[in-house]
């Protein structure tokens, strides 16, 4: 898509741009010169083209970006194009005559030999000269090398909690739990008040499964008090199984007090994205587990769904209380970009990525998505407004956990299982680094 844009592609930057005035302003809360009007460092009349690849078949938020920076440079030709099968494309796209200047990038190409290229292209965006505004960024969000060096600028954010329709909760005289004692009260409540499974969302092993989201940051909150665990759950050794039997004791016994019922999510939900969303919106869910993903797509899918339009209700994002005294924030990022270093326009490139990386920006970024902003201000989405001034003791980026991807797998091989009873709280304890197949 090149900066000339379509009768189609400005109504939807039209509507994008409603979308961000109605959910309201973004306040300053980091460092001042990153909310200040952008400055231009290059002139104005630059020509030139600045190409982003990513993995997003339709990327509007990243358009409407475009469009604001067409106000300061509008010679600039931005470009987004879509690289289908990225994992496999995105090395030799770098390598190609038609290599992006910007391109997305994630966490786990970090760990993998295969996308080594992809950081040996990549641009230090922490180098000083470049005057790119990282400060902006909430620490949870940061991502860094073990030199310090800073390659992937987070875009979106995402985290694990559930949706909760807050209409249920005053029909019935409830406030949010905040902790496991008042989790397991209030469901009981909303059974007695006939709610089958006060608790539903996806009955899989996906991180926007309902078992990840429900007691995966109840392990990791353990893997961070016990750091000489970390190894050797790394390695899949199969002791350090032992430190997941926590986390799934806690599900099992959430499970087997029928606040979550396996059977019916399995009816009544197929799939961990557009199903539970829609059967969300059907009315009769208290709680609905899943990751912030799963709460970008609810925007759109709120005039799709019959039920929601005959009678519309309020809902927030809540991180889930399965702790003794709370439950716990899990930063992790969705979407990182990061800049060819071998860009043929590699002033106007930083140009763009200077004028992204603000608080204001990437706010309404993020708004668009209705994902999680990776700034520390929450209050641009009333929907993720509970995250605002969530207690620091409580909250850690995967990052900060040292765990990799292997890890989640088994992680999540084994609460699902242990849910819906095919194995034991043993069995899958015992069983660590064997589980995910």
């Amino acid at each position: 898509m090149t900066k000339r844009t379509s009768g189609l592609l400005k109504k939807t930057l039209t509507l994008v741009s409603a979308f961000v005035l109605m959910l309201g302003s973004v306040a300053c809360g980091q460092a001042k010169e990153n909310n200040e009007d952008f400055k231009p460092a290059l002139p104005s009349d630059t020509t030139c083209s600045v190409k982003v690849a990513g993995t997003y078949s339709n990327f509007e938020s990243l358009e409407s970006e475009f469009e604001r920076f067409y106000e300061f440079y509008p010679n600039v030709s931005l470009n987004y194009v879509y690289l289908d099968d990225y994992e496999n494309t995105i090395v030799s796209a770098l390598m190609s005559d038609e290599a992006p200047d910007i391109y997305v990038t994630a966490s786990w190409m970090l760990d993998s030999e295969k996308m080594a290229p992809v950081f040996d292209n990549a641009e230090v965006l922490s180098d000083p000269s470049l005057n790119i505004g990282l400060n902006c960024i909430r620490q949870g969000a940061r991502w860094t090398l073990p030199n310090g060096d800073v390659v992937m600028l987070p875009i979106f954010t995402r985290s694990y909690g559930m949706l909760v329709n807050m209409d249920i909760f005053e029909k019935n005289g409830l406030k949010i739990p905040e902790d496991y004692k008042e989790l397991k009260d209030v469901c009981a409540k909303l059974k007695s008040a006939g709610y089958k499974s006060p608790i539903m969302g996806a009955n899989g092993t996906t991180v926007s499964g309902m078992y990840y989201a429900f007691s995966f940051p109840l392990f990791c909150n353990g893997v961070i008090k016990d750091p000489g665990s970390l190894a050797g759950l790394n390695a899949l050794e199969g002791s350090a199984g032992e430190m997941l039997r926590p986390a799934l004791l806690r599900l099992k016994e959430f499970v087997d007090a029928g606040y979550i019922d396996p059977s019916v999510c399995s009816e009544e939900i197929t799939d961990d994205y557009n199903s539970v969303i829609m059967r969300f919106f059907e009315g009769d869910v208290p709680m609905m587990l899943g990751s912030g993903d799963m709460v970008s797509g609810t925007f759109k899918r709120e005039s799709k769904s019959e039920a929601f339009t005959a009678n519309p209700f309020k809902y927030r994002f809540f991180v889930v209380p399965a702790g003794d005294e709370g439950g716990f924030f899990l930063d992790a990022v969705s979407l990182f970009f990061s800049v060819n270093k071998n860009s043929k326009n590699l002033d106007m490139t930083n140009e763009f990525i200077r004028f992204l990386t603000r608080e204001k920006e990437l706010g309404n970024m993020a708004a668009v998505k209705r994902l999680i902003t990776p700034t520390g201000d929450f209050s641009l989405d009333e929907v993720y407004s509970s995250l605002e001034g969530f207690p620091a003791d409580r909250t850690f980026s995967y990052q900060e956990t040292g765990l990799n991807d292997a890890v989640t797998k088994e992680f999540r091989a084994a609460a699902y299982n242990v849910a819906n009873g095919t194995m034991t709280v043993d069995e899958a304890v015992e069983g660590y680094g064997s589980l995910w197949k």
